[in-house]
């Protein structure tokens, strides 16, 4: 599902933050992005999510060079990918159900075809009694779960979690991780990036360690 051969990436004129990543990541799995700050799990998670290319090397995503990709072929991947960002993204002047069903009307879907799943979601994630309300008068936790529940709504082939810095990132993550154990089963492949040790050593995953722009695996 996912190839990177001697990926390298600097940000303008600047060191290289990653050097020399090569890793396979196939469907059906399961795995943590961990290493200290400033180690560029951030910067991986977007040439993951195609927000960023890289500056050398292959990166091979559903079968496809990244780099042999034009613009529009680059945003119908994205469609294939879930994501959850430290900030969550959410849009103000959406509703949380309006948030949620994004992916669906960026695909041209009919709301018919997708509201009594939105809902069902959003009623999982316990969001069931703010559907209609907007972002900025959400809780952290409800904007958290909203960003969840927006990443794996369309049961993406990939989905990428993005730790938040706070006293609930335990909760995050592990909600993630509640999300992540039926996404598997479907194809999908989980890439969680977190400093938590405690929340990795409670899940059998490979874990990819990031250290000084190296990548390490351990299964």
């Amino acid at each position: 599902m996912v190839r990177f051969e001697n990926v390298g990436l600097r940000y303008g004129l600047g060191p290289e933050i990653l050097r020399d990543l090569s890793f396979l990541i196939p469907a059906h799995s399961f795995q943590f992005l961990t290493g200290p700050s400033g180690a560029g799990k951030t910067s991986l998670l977007r040439l993951l999510f195609l927000s960023l290319r890289p500056t050398r090397g292959l990166v091979n995503l559903f079968g496809h060079d990244v780099s042999l990709l034009g613009k529009d072929q680059i945003a119908d991947l994205r469609k294939r990918i879930g994501i959850v960002l430290q900030d969550f993204r959410l849009l103000d002047h959406m509703t949380t159900y309006e948030n949620v069903a994004l992916p669906f009307r960026v695909m041209g879907r009919e709301e018919s075809s997708y509201r009594r799943e939105v809902i069902d979601l959003l009623k999982w994630v316990g969001l069931g009694e703010r559907m209609d309300a907007l972002p900025p008068i959400l809780s952290g936790g409800e904007k958290q779960r909203a960003a969840i529940a927006r990443a794996v709504i369309s049961r993406p082939q990939l989905l990428l979690a993005d730790e938040r810095p706070a006293a609930s990132i335990r909760r995050w993550a592990g909600g993630c991780c509640g999300c992540s154990s039926s996404s598997t089963k479907s194809g999908t492949a989980v890439i969680i990036a977190t400093h938590d040790i405690t929340l990795m050593d409670q899940y059998e995953a490979a874990a990819l360690v990031l250290h000084q722009g190296r990548l390490h695996i351990y299964e």
